[in-house]
């Protein structure tokens, strides 16, 4: 019982307390209470100023634009199709097109209102939103003779897409600016597919077959002036003519030029020219501005021939009030041209012609000539021509290269070779090095150029940047070869690169170590000490110096090409013999070849193959002589020998040898067996040795003391020069 009491009474008590706490006072209506920094807050806040909603740049964008139009008699039918979006609230105006003719607008199949404003059709659209407004549209269409045109007005937006339709099969549209995208043709119409530059207005045409109106015809004035260039080959004579048509009264629509008989005409181009039409020898050239005052066209022919001879063609535009022109003739490969003129054609330097004729021409021309037509006066000019085979023409020859080799007690060594050129075209001398050898440097006429490493071998450069040689230059490189320790003694071998230029001689110093005494010179070179001054460097040529008792004599036996084969006859006095005859047989081939000597006592012959040889020299009063040789054709070389007096009948007959440049009857193979003279080192090894100490990127120790060696070699070509010889330490 007392249970129940006492939880009935916290039950009473927990009522009353709940009670009072409802009874708590309220705040005011339309009051709050704020701490102060809440307060504080909100007062600086609203101190604040709005922020402004930016507005957009432009009230509208129209993105792609599709027109579709279609050519029906005399006007142009379509709709365009204009999708973009208004940006800003409320009613925007958005012109369609200016210059166009505007049916009605809808969108979503609803009517939208139009209103004109300056000529231009204005949309008002309700924004913000995307749009797509399609309206129907009509354009006039201009019909001339043989062309239909219209102007057609391209709305400014992303991207403007073009389908036109026009009647006729294969019709050939031209549209600019624009880029067309597609053509095809069938049944009977033509659909043309392109896309337009937005915001520029597009000029459409093409040609068509509709008349117009008979107009009251207006007499067309113009003057003619005509430069042509005719170019003779083996199979063809071609003609370029630049026309130049200036219009004095008259618009004309066309030109017409009659065509020589027998030419083809291969092109036609011009900056007004619109098309050409060829019919019955006659070349239409229909313009595309009739009110242009002048015309430029560049006309192409062409004609097959088969014999040396051939009148030239002139071109005449029909109807012109004054013809002038240039002619200027030229010939493809190794011919001369004959050109005999007639009528009113006069002769003129071909330095004089004009600048854009002479830019068209391939060949040096060989004649020039100028004209002014008169009334019933023809021009004539008859060329005949002959043809001469071509030969090979040397793109850079070397006079001499001068090589300096320094050789350490390593075994390796450092050689610089200095080529005296003479350069026509070619860029790049290429030189394969020995295996183990690298170039370190390249100068081309005194100033450093970068050699360059290919797939086939070493390139050094003959030219550079900004150098134009107009003679002889000099081309040098140095380059390292590791080789092979010394011994106490032993033999060792020095070499020089293959290089694909002709080198009249070359002039070898070695420099040796003094440590090490040297014999047994060996190789393809001949000792210098036993040939001086035998054969002397200049102008590119091989020459010969005798000295036989008191007699004395220079003769320059020319620059050796390959396959020829030359020398100097001489008495036992060392005189130069002429009008000997000297014939050259091949019994392989059964190739025979005769010459005689002049005034000097030189001969050469030409085409001479590789292989066993005979050479025989028959002069009255001397004993004759046959040498067996073994010729080598890619070496040029020459062979000289001294015929003995007595009976023509008296002959000798000198066994087999290879052929090498014989001095007073010894030839090269005998001389480098011959014992090498030492002799102190020139400038040339002094100055290798300073480049060595401050210019060359590479660390050598060279001797500062030795003993040189001088060899020569004429007439090299993509041959590698050896020396041997055998060594003992002292």
């Amino acid at each position: 019982m007392k249970t129940s009491i006492l939880l009935f009474g916290c039950i009473l008590v927990g009522s009353v307390m709940a009670q009072e706490k409802a009874r708590l006072p309220l705040p005011d209506s339309g009051n709050v209470t704020l701490t102060l920094d809440e307060y504080n807050k909100l007062v600086e806040l609203g101190a604040k100023p709005p922020k402004k909603i930016d507005a957009p740049p432009l009230p509208y964008a129209i993105k792609h634009a599709d027109l579709k139009l279609r050519v029906e008699n005399d006007v142009v039918l379509g709709t365009v199709q204009l999708d973009g979006e208004v940006f800003r609230k409320g009613i925007s105006k958005v012109p369609l097109a200016a210059g166009i003719t505007v049916f009605d607008a809808h969108q979503a199949g609803k009517p939208v209102p139009l209103q004109q404003e300056n000529g231009t059709q204005t949309a008002l659209l309700p924004g913000a939103s995307e749009f797509s407004v399609a309206f129907d549209a009509g354009l006039p269409l201009r019909i001339e003779a043989g062309r239909a045109s219209f102007a057609l007005p391209v709305p400014s937006a992303g991207t403007v897409q073009l389908a036109l339709l026009i009647p006729g099969e294969h019709t050939f549209a031209n549209i600019s600016p624009g880029l067309i995208t597609s053509r095809k043709s069938e049944n009977g119409h033509t659909v043309i597919e392109a896309t337009l530059v937005p915001g520029q207005p597009a000029n459409i045409w093409w040609a068509t077959r509709e008349a117009v109106a008979p107009t009251a015809p207006r007499e067309v004035r113009f003057l003619s002036d005509m430069k042509t260039l005719i170019s003779v080959s083996e199979a063809d004579i071609r003609v370029a003519a630049l026309a130049d048509i200036t219009v004095v009264q008259g618009e004309p629509l066309q030109f017409q030029l009659e065509l020589p008989p027998g030419y083809e005409v291969t092109g036609v181009t011009g900056a007004s020219l619109d098309s050409t039409d060829i019919q019955s020898g006659t070349l239409t050239l229909k313009v595309n501005g009739a009110t242009q005052r002048s015309h430029e066209f560049l006309i192409s022919l062409e004609k097959s021939i088969s014999g040396a001879k051939i009148d030239a063609p002139f071109l005449a535009f029909r109807g012109a009030q004054r013809e002038t022109g240039e002619v200027l003739i030229e010939g493809a490969g190794t011919m001369e041209i004959t050109a005999t003129e007639g009528g009113n054609l006069k002769r003129m330097d071909v330095k004089e012609t004009n600048p854009y004729l002479r830019s068209l021409a391939h060949f040096p021309p060989q004649a020039a000539f100028r004209y002014h037509k008169q009334p019933n006066e023809t021009s004539t000019l008859a060329l005949e021509w002959v043809r001469f085979p071509d030969s090979s023409v040397l793109a850079a020859v070397a006079e001499n290269a001068v090589v300096t080799t320094l050789v350490t007690s390593e075994g390796r060594s450092l050689t610089e070779v200095k080529l005296t050129l003479k350069n026509q075209a070619q860029p790049f001398l290429k030189v394969a090095l020995p295996a183990g050898a690298s170039i370190l440097s390249a100068d081309v006429a005194g100033e450093r150029v970068k050699p360059v490493q290919g797939t086939d071998g070493n390139r050094v450069p003959l030219l550079r940047p900004g150098f134009h040689p107009t003679g002889s230059y000099t081309v040098s490189f140095v380059f390292m070869h590791s080789g092979t320790p010394f011994a106490k003694k032993g033999g060792a071998e020095l070499s020089l690169p293959n290089m694909d230029i002709p080198i009249s001689l070359i002039q070898w110093e070695v420099f040796l170590p003094e440590q090490y005494k040297v014999k047994d010179f060996g190789g393809d070179v001949i000792s210098a000490n036993l040939v001086p001054p035998a054969f002397q460097e200049g102008e590119g040529m091989l020459s010969y110096n005798y000295e036989e008792g008191d007699r004395r004599g220079y003769v320059n036996l020319g620059a050796m090409l390959p396959g020829q084969l030359g020398g100097i006859i001489t008495d036992p006095t060392g005189a130069a013999i002429s009008n000997a005859r000297v014939t050259v047989t091949h019994p392989e081939t059964g190739f025979s070849m005769s010459t005689v000597t002049d005034q000097s006592g030189r001969w050469v012959v030409s085409n001479v193959p590789s292989g066993r040889s005979k050479v025989r020299a028959d002069a009255s009063g001397f004993k004759s002589m046959v040498r067996d040789i073994i010729y080598d054709a890619g070496t040029p070389s020459t062979y000289s020998f001294s015929l003995g007096v007595g009976a023509a009948n008296e002959t000798i007959e000198v066994s087999a040898e290879a052929v090498g440049v014989s001095i007073n009857g010894r030839s090269s193979s005998d001389l480098t067996l011959l014992k090498n003279v030492p002799q102190a080192a020139s400038a040339n090894v002094m100055n290798l040795q300073r480049r060595v100490a401050g210019v060359l990127p590479v660390a050598i120790d060279v001797p500062r003391a030795g003993t040189s060696f001088s060899f020569v070699r004429p007439l090299v070509l993509n041959e590698e020069t050896k020396v041997t010889f055998s060594y003992k330490s002292r």
